[in-house]
C-alpha cells in the first residue's frame, strides 16, 4: 500500500461587496482502489459548503458562496492507494462495439483535445503499430519528444493543436494532446488531476498535476503524459474529458487568486511502499461491468488502426 499524507491551501480576496461563488475539487477522490483514510477542512469564512461526489468516477465537487474580503481553504488528508496492476502485454485496445456505454464520451473530441482535427497525423504515425498498451506508450513517448516542458507557456486557451504547433507546454498541455492522439485512434482516454510526487524541483514548487487515463482491458490505467513524476504516487482528485471538467477552482466573481500552495509526502512504515517507477500498469479504478449488448447498435465495426470515425454533430460556433 501506498499512503500519502495531503495538505492544500488555496487563498483568495473577493472585491465583489455581494461576494463570490466557488466550485471547488480539492478533495482526493473515493475510488475502488484509493481510500480516504482521514480527512479535514477549514474556511476562514463561516459558510456551509455543499458536497457532492460524481458517482461514476468519484470525483468530489464543492460548491460554497463566499463573502466580500479574504477567504481562505485549507485542505488535509491521509489517503492510502493499493494499486490494481497489471502485465502491460495484457491490456488490449477495446473495440467501439464493447466500450462500456459509460466510457463512449472519452472517445469523442472535447473543448482542449480536437481529436478529429489530428485523425491523419494520429493514423500516420500510429496506426500501424501493434495495439494495446504498447502503442499508447509510444503515443506517450511521441508527445515528450515533441514538446518541452516550460513554465508558464500556456494559459486556459492553450489546445492540443495549440501545443502541437508551440511545441511548448506544462503537464496539462501534454496531457491534452495525448489524450486528443488516443481519441483520433478511438482510444477512449480521459484527463485526471492529482499531484506532481516525484516531480524535480527545478521545474518549480509542487503543484497540481494533469496526467492521463486510458481505457484498455477493462479499466481506466495511469500514463504520464509529461513523464515529469512518478506515477504510482499520483494522489487522484478528478477526471473528467478534459482539463475544463477538472479544474481545482472555478470562479464565478470578482476574485483576485494567490498562489496554491500544496504538499504531499509518502508515509513509511510496516506494510507501506514508497512510490517507485514500475513495469507493470497502474490503475485506481474500479474494472467496469463489461460491455453491454447494446453497444452492437452503435454503428458498424470502428478500424482503431485506421483511426476511422462515426460523423461529428454540428455545434454552434
Amino acid at each position: 500500500m501506498i499512503r500519502l499524507q495531503l495538505k492544500v491551501d488555496l487563498a483568495y480576496e473577493i472585491a465583489d461587496a455581494a461576494g463570490a461563488d466557488f466550485i471547488f475539487n480539492v478533495h482526493a477522490a473515493h475510488t475502488a482502489h484509493q481510500t480516504v483514510e482521514s480527512e479535514r477542512l477549514v474556511l476562514s469564512q463561516p459558510v456551509v459548503p455543499d458536497i457532492a461526489t460524481d458517482p461514476a468516477t468519484g470525483t468530489r465537487f464543492m460548491r460554497l458562496h463566499a463573502g466580500p474580503g479574504l477567504l481562505h481553504l485549507s485542505y488535509a488528508a491521509t489517503v492510502g492507494i493499493t494499486h490494481h496492476r497489471a502485465e502491460p502485454d495484457t491490456l488490449a485496445e477495446v473495440p467501439v462495439r464493447w466500450i462500456p456505454l459509460e466510457v463512449l464520451p472519452y472517445v469523442y473530441p472535447s473543448r482542449y483535445c480536437q481529436s478529429d482535427r489530428l485523425l491523419r497525423l494520429a493514423s500516420r504515425t500510429f496506426g500501424k503499430l501493434w495495439q494495446g498498451y504498447s502503442r499508447i506508450l509510444a503515443i506517450q513517448h511521441w508527445v515528450q519528444e515533441q514538446v518541452t516542458f516550460v513554465a508558464n507557456t500556456s494559459n486556459t486557451n492553450t489546445s492540443a493543436v495549440d501545443t502541437l504547433v508551440e511545441r511548448v507546454g506544462v503537464c496539462r498541455d501534454f496531457a491534452h494532446l495525448m489524450i486528443a492522439m488516443c481519441r483520433a485512434l478511438n482510444i477512449p482516454a480521459r484527463t485526471a488531476t492529482g499531484t506532481d510526487y516525484g516531480a524535480d524541483p527545478a521545474l518549480g514548487p509542487p503543484d497540481y498535476h494533469a496526467y492521463v487515463e486510458v481505457y484498455l482491458g477493462d479499466r481506466w490505467y495511469i500514463f504520464d503524459a509529461s513523464g515529469t513524476g512518478i506515477p504510482m504516487g499520483f494522489l487522484r482528485f478528478g477526471t473528467g474529458r478534459d482539463a475544463a471538467d477538472v479544474a481545482f477552482a472555478t470562479i464565478f466573481g470578482d476574485v483576485a487568486p494567490a498562489t496554491p500552495s500544496i504538499s504531499v509526502r509518502a508515509l513509511e512504515g510496516p506494510g507501506l511502499e514508497l512510490p517507485h517507477h514500475c513495469r507493470e500498469a497502474l490503475s485506481t479504478a474500479a474494472a467496469s461491468p463489461g460491455p453491454l449488448s447494446g453497444c452492437a447498435s452503435f454503428g458498424g465495426q470502428a478500424d482503431a488502426a485506421k483511426g476511422t470515425r462515426p460523423l461529428l454533430p454540428q455545434v454552434p460556433g
